[in-house]
């Protein structure tokens, strides 16, 4: 029965903006902040794609209903599909879906104004006692009180007196522009008309700079933190929160929040938006937001609970650096055999890696904020990937990159129907380092790990891939680099290479075979990981490349390195 009053009222929602004229909007024009609206195919449709309001509601459960513009829920469908995300995406996950569930009503190119006189009424119809809302809103509140394209301006300020009148060319009829208060007071007052709880919330931040260099906060925090004041409802500092977090950033990854202008957020922006905006409640000291708390959960396995009195070195990447690691005629990652270098009394080691994971993979799944969340001033983090990583991009596993050390991306289209901005393997190695260096840790990138391979009778060496890639990225971060790859081959070389092979084909074949099995000792069930022998191997390649680029890591070595 919900599922078909569903439908009902979705298209019911289509037929009122049809006949609001929604649907024969002229194309999208540029605003005074030089920003193209992010809905240019039609806001019926768009209507169509957002939940029909109350429509997620479980039983007799409160709804969290999010009201905002593109900076909430970005196009169409708000799924990525532009490589643009808004906040609202992801704000589901900071909560119990058993006891709240959340829903994403915001629409792109809508003020405060416009979304109060177009969109509210279908939310607020549907607003129950107990039920929450989230208006964070004014980003498109400036340019023309009545024009015929967008006629979504507001007053500026917060004083409830000051109105302008005039003729709507967009709704053709005579309208009244209100104060940005104003219409926040509005949005509170039929909140708690039907017995629900308002919270306002400051703007997301832009792209944009003052005189000191930090990120612009937006006067609408002002405003709607007056009038939260006034109106006795919380508030929280989504602005500040954010802006605080994007100036204690890099300039480069300030600019990756951000994606296709200065107003608009990438993944990683919406993310952080999110966890900003969520977090702000969660530590309110505000009562009234008591109840909503209760209704939240925080993933404390975020973290690695790594407490100690001693710097730690985090070890990321595949399986070739974390695999079973139990039986001894299995599969090994060498930093499980770290301790075989490491003087452990000195410094805490901590395997952080994953099998099967790329840079993209390891950082998408969460992987790298959970040592990221961790990292301490003094912690160290090698950072070492390669063999999954130039695979299929669009597949299953979605752990393909773009082969380049360069700072380039694309969106894609993946084979199980989501969007999803995929960057360099260079992107995601400096984005790794960028990262650990913020926390006041030492990054060290390490070449991937040699394989059984070995054309014209010497191991095979990527230096013409991989090896320059990381070339490339350690001359552009001046970031400590341990070459693995190299070290490894060298020592299987020494021990195995066959300096010329038989002029006869099949005898030069048979050649190579023999070496491989030989060499298959450091090696087991395929070419690329490494038995036990062969991680204690790479271990102490790690060492050798630590002591001869005389890294300060090399001081936690055992005495013997």
């Amino acid at each position: 029965m919900k599922t078909i009053l569903a439908i009902i009222t979705m298209a019911a929602l289509a037929l009122n903006a049809q006949a609001q004229g929604f649907d024969n909007l002229p194309d999208p024009i540029e605003d005074v902040n030089k920003v193209v609206d992010n809905t240019p195919d039609s806001i019926a449709k768009a209507l169509m794609s957002r939940p029909a309001p109350g429509s997620t509601r479980k039983d007799n459960n409160p709804v969290l209903f999010l009201i905002g513009n593109s900076t909430m829920r970005n196009g169409t469908k708000g799924n990525g599909s532009n490589g643009q995300w808004g906040w609202g995406y992801f704000a589901n996950k900071y909560f119990d879906e058993s006891k709240i569930t959340v829903e994403n009503q915001a629409l792109g190119g809508m003020s405060t104004r416009t979304f109060y006189t177009d969109l509210w009424p279908a939310v607020r119809q549907a607003l129950k006692p107990g039920d929450w809302v989230i208006v964070s809103i004014g980003h498109n509140d400036n340019g023309e009180f009545f024009d015929q394209r967008r006629a979504r301006a507001v007053i500026p300020g917060v004083d409830p007196d000051t109105c302008y009148i005039g003729f709507n060319q967009r709704t053709q009829q005579q309208d009244t522009v209100y104060s940005y208060g104003t219409y926040l007071r509005k949005y509170i007052s039929d909140i708690r008309a039907k017995g629900a709880n308002a919270i306002l919330m400051s703007l997301t931040p832009r792209d944009a700079f003052d005189d000191k260099g930090m990120i612009v906060r937006k006067p609408q925090t002002e405003w709607a933190a007056y009038v939260a004041a006034v109106e006795g409802v919380p508030f929280i500092d989504l602005n500040e929160i954010s802006g605080s977090k994007l100036d204690s950033y890099s300039r480069w990854k300030q600019q990756y929040h951000f994606l296709g202008d200065k107003i608009h957020t990438s993944k990683f922006g919406a993310e952080l938006n999110a966890e900003s905006a969520m977090m702000g409640i969660y530590n309110s000291r505000n009562p009234q937001l008591t109840p909503l708390k209760a209704m939240m959960k925080v993933d404390a396995s975020q973290m690695f609970i790594t407490a100690s009195d001693k710097p730690r070195v985090f070890f990321t990447g595949d399986s070739t650096v974390k695999n079973a690691d139990k039986d001894d005629d299995g599969m090994w990652g060498w930093a499980s055999q770290a301790s075989t270098v490491f003087d452990e009394s000195k410094i805490t080691l901590v395997n952080a890696a994953r099998a099967g994971r790329s840079t993209r993979s390891f950082i998408r799944e969460g992987l790298w904020d959970k040592v990221y969340n961790s990292l301490q001033p003094g912690d160290f983090v090698t950072i070492q990937f390669g063999h999954n990583d130039i695979c299929p991009i669009t597949d299953a596993k979605a752990r393909g990159v773009i082969a380049s050390a360069k700072d380039t991306m694309h969106v894609y289209h993946l084979d199980n129907d989501t969007y999803e901005v995929v960057y360099s393997f260079g992107w995601y190695l400096k984005k790794m380092i960028d990262d650990t260096r913020e926390k006041g840790a030492t990054p060290i990138l390490v070449s991937l790990t040699p394989r059984n391979e070995w054309p014209d009778g010497k191991i095979e060496r990527r230096d013409n891939s991989y090896g320059k890639w990381y070339r490339e990225v350690v001359e552009e971060t001046g970031v400590a680099f341990v070459d693995m790859h190299n070290i490894s081959a060298d020592f299987l070389d020494k021990k195995f290479a066959k300096k010329h092979l038989s002029d006869d084909k099949e005898k030069a074949k048979a050649e190579v075979q023999q070496i491989k099995e030989k060499a298959g000792e450091y090696f087991k069930k395929d070419h690329t990981h490494a038995s036990k022998k062969g991680a204690q191997m790479n271990a102490r390649s790690f060492a050798q490349g630590l002591k001869d680029n005389n890294l300060e890591l090399a001081k936690y070595l055992k005495k013997k390195f």
